[in-house]
């Protein structure tokens, strides 16, 4: 294909996208119309031009026969008319760049003279002229002549009566201008809030808090024209009493077509003042405490009567209870809601106080018609703050629902005492001294507490191996009495702790079959728990008893652990044995007098630690447990000696290995079976040997793998590409078998 055809699509597509970018020139879409004496700026953008990112505008007036008169523009300052120049001069009429290709023309106080049609021009930077260069766009300056007068034909009314707001609102000019009206409230020094809006096309909009009333039926408009608004507030309120404003808006239709509304005046007049005297709903609200307490866990009443209650008639009266944790009189004091009795007389509990309202443990109820008691059985200190009620009344609506039409404070009232500091002391005694391994160690416990009502007492026995040192519990006794194990973990030995109450302020723990482990000091932990009424123990305070030691002599033997073994480096598959050597350095008892707990471990870390399970263990029953490989085994071979066996060596077995042992001694005075502490050996490390077949052959096949499959895809993926590129495309074989010719031709 010759070269100079194959470059002609690509000039046309060229020329036919530089022919579609012309450039345009744009201003707002219809007539714009504002108010003698406004601010005023008119928009224009420029886009889809050639030359440089930031251009120049021109601004004028066209006067009659398409004449032109300069006002501004963005590059010459002499551009102004002599007709023009002082306003632009003070600044009256001025310009102000929006961005690279935008700019407004801006009139501090339009006149009405300045109506007419302005353009806006753009000098050309583009190669060829294409597009549109101006755009025009026509602003109407009208006179203020909108006039607002409000009328209340009767400021006073009594409750449930209607109140007219009457608004007259009229314009001289109306071509291309519409009227909304609006009707607000202000109840003394607060924010207006408005009720109702009519227009600019007719439409109403409801205030968020005038809803339900507009919806009942409550708000009415009455619009008999020529400039004649309405609103009839039905059935008024006591909270009705206040201020009213009627505001009249004036809007024009903006955009294409007129979709968008703008509104280009608002004038507002106070419509006076409207009282509304209530016909129902009058009495007064008086708290006082029927019960105080003194101090925690006594009673609390209080009495929230309404008194002078007048008009009541089928009303209902409903009240509320708050809490406060500050005094009376401080302004940044937060009330929390305890409870709620409704117009239905349904009890509604803050999630707070929910469950003590459930429990019975605070009670809100209806003693007579117009009294109300909250009362604490049990007051905690908590409690202690300014109490309050707040006494709603209720009448009936013609939709069988109810309406609140007053709400009465009372006077706050404290509830406060001096609390008691509680006072816990725990006092240990030793009963019975364990002076030898195997006997019984015994000690008491006596518990005093103050300012403390409805207790209950947990006690916990803690043994620390040296005084100071780590802690560790024993047993323990909840305050329902329930024992329960803690960190006393030998399963032979469960029953050789005993806590008891053997008196309502005295615990006693008892140690059997006292062992060298055993071996420290221990004391009691002590918690005081209070509880309300079917309330859950609620802690108070604790305190911890003076220590009792356990310090009889060891005169038994003293061991030492060994390790020893065959080989330290072996082939894969070979069989290793190490050996655990238990040595006593000082007097031996019998054979039969003496016992071991053996365990071994492949870990880096120590057992004992750590917590560490044992790869293979032998109690001192020969009772032989595995948590590894079924290839390991474990025998004794002597008294002393105790052999593991690893079969069949893998790369996993590769690691330290170590041993622990526990001697258990009988003891002859007692025929008991004694603990001594831990043994644990040094370790010893095993490796396995490695052979370079071995450890190539896997990495070499899969290397093979992956060539041979990376070269038959390759193969593959030719094979494709040349049948889609021979079948589809037309040009390809006589393009091949012209240039096959010439190249015969030529030799």
């Amino acid at each position: 294909m010759d070269k100079g055809t194959g470059l002609r699509p690509v000039i046309l597509i060229i020329a036919l996208v530089s022919f579609c970018e012309a450039r345009v020139v744009k201003v707002p879409v219809g007539s714009l119309v504002h108010v003698e004496g406004q601010a005023v700026s008119i928009r224009c953008d420029v886009s889809d031009y050639e030359g440089p990112r930031d251009q120049d505008f021109e601004w004028y007036l066209v006067l009659a026969d398409d004449k032109l008169l300069s006002i501004v523009s963005t590059f010459d300052s002499n551009f102004v008319d002599s007709s023009m120049r002082d306003r632009v001069n003070s600044g009256e009429i001025s310009y102000n760049k929006l961005g690279d290709a935008a700019v407004e023309l801006k009139f501090k106080k339009v006149r009405a003279t300045d109506s007419g049609v302005y353009r806006c021009s753009t000098p050309s930077t583009d190669s060829v002229v294409r597009g549109n260069y101006y755009a025009d766009v026509e602003l109407k300056v009208i006179g203020d002549s909108l006039k607002v007068a409000p009328v209340i034909p009767k400021s006073a009314v009594s409750e449930g009566e209607s109140v007219e707001l009457q608004c007259s609102a009229t314009r001289g000019f109306t071509e291309h201008t519409f009227l909304s009206v609006t009707w607000s409230f202000r109840k003394e020094s607060s924010p207006l809030e408005e009720i109702l809006t009519f227009g600019p096309d007719d439409k109403i909009k409801v205030g968020r808090n005038y809803t339900q009333r507009y919806t009942d039926g409550g708000l009415q408009l009455d619009l008999r024209g020529s400039g004649f608004y309405g609103l009839i507030l039905k059935r008024a309120k006591p909270s009705d009493q206040g201020e009213y404003v009627c505001a009249a808006q004036e809007w024009v239709r903006q955009g294409e077509e007129g979709r968008n509304w703008r509104k280009i005046l608002e004038k507002s007049e106070e419509m006076g003042k409207v009282v509304v005297t209530p016909t129902e709903l009058q009495f007064k609200v008086t708290l006082t405490a029927s019960l105080n307490p003194q101090s925690t866990s006594e009673p609390t009443e209080l009495r929230c009567e309404v008194v002078d209650l007048l008009h009541l008639q089928d009303g209902r009266l409903g009240m509320t209870w708050s809490y406060s944790t500050n005094t009376p009189g401080d302004v940044s004091q937060k009330k929390l809601t305890i409870a709620s009795l409704n117009e239905q007389g349904a009890l509604i509990a803050d999630s707070q106080y929910q469950q003590r309202l459930d429990s019975g443990d605070i009670a809100v109820t209806r003693r007579e018609s117009n009294i109300f008691i909250l009362r604490m059985l049990q007051t905690r200190d908590a409690d202690m703050g300014s109490y309050s009620c707040a006494v709603t009344a209720w009448k009936p609506t013609k939709q069988s629902g109810w309406e609140k039409t007053k709400e009465v404070q009372s006077a706050p009232v404290t509830v406060q005492w001096t609390p008691k500091i509680p006072v816990l002391q725990v006092v240990a005694h030793r009963v019975r001294e364990a002076s030898t391994g195997g006997s019984t160690f015994e000690m008491s416990c006596q518990v005093t507490g103050q300012n403390l009502k409805n207790l209950g007492y947990s006690v916990l026995i803690r043994f620390e191996e040296t005084a100071g040192g780590k802690s560790r519990k024993v047993l323990s006794l909840s305050q329902d009495s329930v024992l329960q194990l803690e960190e006393w973990s030998e399963p032979s030995r469960i029953d050789s702790v005993v806590l008891e109450k053997t008196g309502q302020l005295e615990y006693r723990f008892r140690l059997y079959g006292a062992q060298v482990t055993d071996r420290g000091v221990y004391y009691c932990d002590v918690t005081a728990w209070t509880r309300h009424q079917s309330q859950d123990w609620i802690k108070a305070i604790s305190a911890e008893s003076n220590k009792i030691e356990i310090a009889f002599l060891h005169t038994g033997p003293v061991f030492n652990i060994s390790i020893h073994s065959e080989a330290n480096n072996v082939s894969p598959g070979d069989t290793v044995q190490m050996k655990c050597i238990i040595s006593i350095l000082e007097a031996s008892p019998n054979t039969g007098d003496m016992a071991f707990d053996v365990r071994w471990f492949h870990k880096t870390d120590r057992a004992v630690d750590n917590g560490v399970q044992p790869l293979i263990s032998m109690d001192r029953w020969g009772v032989v447990k595995k948590t590894g490989s079924n290839e390991t085994s474990l025998e004794r071979t002597d008294r002393h000696t105790f052999v593991l066996s690893l079969h069949k060596i893998e790369d996993r077995d590769v690691g330290e290995y170590y041993c622990t042992a526990t001697p258990w001694l009988l003891s002859p005075a007692t025929g008991a079976w004694n603990k001594e502490k831990d043994l644990t050996s040094a370790s010893s490390f095993l490796s396995v040997k490695t052979q370079l077949w071995e450890s190539l052959k896997m990495p070499v096949g899969y290397g093979l793998a992956a060539a041979l499959i990376a070269g038959l895809l390759s193969v593959l993926l030719g094979l494709a590409v040349a049948h889609c590129c021979f079948s589809r495309n037309p040009m390809h074989t006589p393009r091949s078998r012209n240039k096959l010719m010439d190249h015969l031709e030529m030799d």
